[in-house]
């Protein structure tokens, strides 16, 4: 039996001001949701009104939201836009709520979260989780990962760059569309001297793959990832073993590309194979080798390829940052200081 959507009632102004004022309804017919909706103590709501700058007053399955007619569409939409998350099963955490705040300032809300009641048009399935953009620079960066043979996703900590590459291609592994998945990146330090690390080959390498682990247990569960790391359906190294190699039937990814050499680079653009997918994500303005930003092997890689038939470049930007509000402001913060 189909579920019916939100009723929105129309929006009439409160009262004429210097900010036009507003007032609208939404009420809700599956009451058993209600209680995911709003949150443990309505905290979705509260979460809403100090995004949002607004007043929302719930009661049974009926919601009042009050305020500048600006915010109160953006809040209708953004309810809208939860609510249909968790008709489709989805989970609606903080960072979901965070994330449809964001995208509600862009024209794509409507069609890519609601979707006329229908589910997501883009989205990736894991064994774990299925995702869905939080972002419009993820909407283009999933259809880049669903369609292009390489692509380089640029742009600061915090923007899903990583982690939604991993999700598309432990997704492909267990579709069966590729045989493997390689994660890389390269082993340098971010400003520290680590010096001798004790234990075997994967002792040593493993703290700086740490972040390609992490998405990995997020996507599949433990046990899995551990069979097919031991299998080596599942590989993560650093980027100099990669040399030598020709990388078919594979889902490859090489994280911090931004501490590449030039040399690294080519060598590693080059290992490409047959019926193989390769991810190259970074942040050009967080370079820890030395020379810095003109030696970085991914910017050199961009300013040759980008444009090229089959190659795919997503720029994230601030905006796009979806961790924790905090984590976009204190990147806004450092960006906008003086040199």
């Amino acid at each position: 039996m189909a579920r019916k959507p939100a009723r929105a009632y129309e929006m009439a102004p409160s009262r004429s001001d210097a900010a036009r004022r507003a007032r609208a309804e939404l009420e809700f017919d599956e009451a058993t949701i209600l209680g995911a909706l709003f949150g443990q103590f309505d905290a979705n709501l509260v979460q809403l009104e100090n995004r949002l700058g607004v007043y929302i007053s719930a009661r049974g399955n009926r919601v009042q939201i009050e305020g500048p007619e600006d915010a109160v569409a953006r809040t209708r939409d953004v309810l809208k836009a939860m609510h249909q998350r968790l008709i489709q099963g989805q989970d609606l955490d903080p960072g979901a709520v965070e994330a449809i705040i964001a995208m509600s300032a862009e024209p794509t809300l409507e069609g890519i979260i609601t979707s006329d009641g229908e589910k997501p048009s883009v989205m990736i399935r894991t064994r774990k989780k299925t995702i869905v953009p939080r972002s419009a620079t993820q909407i283009e960066y999933m259809k880049a990962l669903a369609s292009q043979d390489v692509i380089f996703a640029l742009g600061p900590a915090g923007t899903g760059k990583t982690y939604v590459a991993v999700a598309q291609a432990v997704s492909q592994l267990i579709t069966g569309s590729v045989q493997r998945l390689i994660l890389s990146r390269p082993a340098v330090e971010a400003g520290e001297r680590l010096g001798f690390l004790p234990g075997d080959m994967k002792e040593k390498v493993d703290p700086y793959l740490r972040p390609l682990y992490d998405a990995l247990y997020d996507c599949m569960p433990p046990e899995q990832v551990e069979r097919r790391i031991a299998s080596g359906e599942i590989e993560i190294a650093p980027i100099a073993f990669m040399r030598g190699r020709t990388l078919a039937d594979a889902f490859v990814i090489l994280d911090e590309a931004q501490n590449t050499t030039q040399a690294q680079m080519k060598m590693f653009l080059t290992r490409f194979g047959m019926n193989s997918r390769m991810v190259i994500c970074g942040d050009p303005r967080q370079v820890d080798i030395p020379g810095g930003e003109a030696m970085s092997g991914l910017a050199d890689a961009v300013k040759k390829l980008e444009g090229v038939e089959g190659i795919a470049v997503t720029r994230f930007s601030n905006a796009d940052v979806v961790r924790h509000p905090i984590v976009g402001r204190i990147v806004e913060a450092y960006e906008g200081r003086n040199p």
